[in-house]
């Protein structure tokens, strides 16, 4: 007797959902702090925030944690 896989009918294919971003591109960074990317790439170590860099040279992408952003974001609220 061969053995075959087996597939119920009445399974539902799964519904994928886009993963939410981890990390965030400095040019998002800089867009949702109404500042320039020059400005993210200076301060941001400064600030605390620490950059994550993938690739090399001039292609390298410098990476943000979104939640490390929105700590230090709501750290920032006037009092």
């Amino acid at each position: 007797m061969e053995s075959q896989p087996h597939h119920s009918e009445n399974a539902r294919p799964r519904k994928s959902r886009p993963a939410e971003a981890v990390l965030m591109e400095t040019s998002e960074v800089a867009s949702m702090l109404s500042m320039s990317t020059s400005w993210v790439y200076r301060e941001a170590s400064k600030l605390g925030l620490k950059g994550y860099k993938l690739g090399r040279g001039r292609n390298a992408k410098v990476l943000y944690k979104k939640a490390e952003v929105f700590k230090w974001l709501e750290q920032q609220k006037v009092r």
